[in-house]
């Protein structure tokens, strides 16, 4: 079993902002791998979908306790499932990255971003696998988490995303360093 969680905020005001481009990464997987549309479950805070690939079972989360309590959702998912944290995989934005860069890793600290926080303090652990999109810098200057993408942005952001949803099935397949090598872009 694979839990893949996006972060963002939910709400039709957040919907195109920056911060929510993991809920896009989900929303794109769910179309790839023809889940059924996501369900609210109150029990976990989000927004949720499954089924089978390759004879596995693949939960897509969306997490409805905000950016900053992620965790609280995440924590929750995991804990129900039974899942070991390398078997969790959370897609997130990152200011500090170029608007349209994407870097997978197998473990690692939070960084900056506040909702990863969220997720380390809440499950106590680094130890799960993590894919980034860089949504920052416009024109040389810090862009704003809830600021959405220009149109010249956001042709390159829909690609990002695009490509985000087919490493995470790479990495169904063939494990997060040969994904880490075939798409990382920063």
């Amino acid at each position: 079993m694979k839990i893949i969680i996006g972060l963002g905020n939910p709400g039709k005001e957040y919907a195109e902002t920056r911060h929510n481009v993991g809920f896009g990464v989900i929303d794109s997987l769910r179309e790839k791998l023809q889940f059924e549309d996501f369900k609210l479950k109150n029990k976990f805070d989000a927004f949720i979908t499954e089924g089978e690939y390759k004879d596995e079972r693949i939960i897509l989360v969306k997490p409805i306790t905000f950016m900053n309590l992620s965790g609280k959702s995440v924590a929750k998912v995991a804990k129900f499932y039974k899942v070991s944290f390398e078997d969790v995989f959370v897609v997130f934005d990152d200011l500090d990255f170029d608007t349209g860069t994407l870097k997978v890793r197998e473990k690692g600290g939070p960084g900056t971003h506040n909702g990863m926080k969220s997720v380390v303090e809440s499950t106590g652990s680094k130890n799960f696998p993590r894919l980034r999109i860089g949504i920052g810098n416009i024109d040389g200057k810090k862009a704003n988490v809830l600021g959405k993408f220009s149109k010249n942005e956001l042709k390159q952001v829909l690609e990002i995303i695009d490509m985000a949803s087919d490493a995470i099935i790479y990495a169904f397949e063939n494990g997060i360093s040969n994904t880490m090598n075939k798409y990382n872009t920063k």
